[in-house]
């Protein structure tokens, strides 16, 4: 029997009260996938990253704040970019040695967002005003409903056995340009890409909704946090 990956997880930092913090939710979903998940500290040295790099077996990237447009060569267009210099500095750190280690590696919305931008993407910066659309991608509570409906393609088809997947929403910003070496595996009807993998990795995905809030009652989001944990010590 294998014994349960453990996996590094990117922390929450509240700017205003100079505090780390935890969705549960997160924790959660890896725990009833299987894995074990350490909540990473926001400051970290490239000793401790390389630490990290030994003690972890994979790692995920939260959601949280928005990328700051610096890091994929523009400034803010519209006025509403909410930035983190602390996660952007962890985040990037993390993902460096991630990649060169070839560390299992899973994004949710800011996560699929900072990798895109990681990879020399670009995002939307703010989604109703740059990029209109009938879909509303900043749902209200319930966050455990869905809303609307992404069509899915390549290994995310072939784990969910699907072509079209009901997902919830809760974000502003999207990719525009696609990263380097990133294949899209899910579409919104608005042409949004919504998940990606990178090629020539053992496991890279990540996805542009959360499946942390709806794997207590959808069988898809238990079977995409099952997918990046079992690849963790595949």
């Amino acid at each position: 029997m294998k014994p349960s990956p453990i996996i590094g997880v990117t922390p929450l930092w509240d700017a205003e009260r100079k505090s780390v913090w935890m969705l549960p939710d997160y924790l959660d979903g890896i725990k009833a996938a299987g894995g074990i998940p350490v909540i990473l500290p926001i400051e970290m040295s490239e000793t401790d990253a390389d630490r990290m790099m030994e003690t972890c077996d994979g790692f995920l990237f939260t959601g949280g704040q928005d990328v700051a447009p610096e890091l994929y060569g523009t400034k803010d267009a519209s006025g509403t970019v909410v930035p983190s210099p602390e996660r952007d500095g962890l985040e990037t750190l993390l993902l460096k040695k991630a990649l060169h280690a070839d560390k299992a590696i899973f994004g949710i919305c800011r996560g699929l967002q900072f990798i895109n931008a990681y990879l020399g993407g670009t995002l939307w910066h703010d989604l109703p005003s740059q990029h209109p659309s009938s879909i509303t991608h900043r749902q209200a509570k319930p966050y455990d409903n869905p809303t609307h409906k992404v069509t899915v393609s390549g290994d995310l088809q072939a784990l969910l056995g699907k072509d079209t997947l009901e997902v919830n929403t809760l974000h502003h910003q999207a990719i525009k340009d696609l990263g380097n070496g990133l294949i899209p595996m899910a579409q919104s009807p608005d042409g949004l890409i919504e998940a990606v993998k990178m090629a020539g990795k053992r496991f890279v995905c990540a996805v542009q909704w959360h499946p942390e809030y709806m794997f207590k009652t959808d069988a898809d989001s238990l079977k995409v946090f099952s997918w990046f944990v079992g690849q963790c010590l595949s």
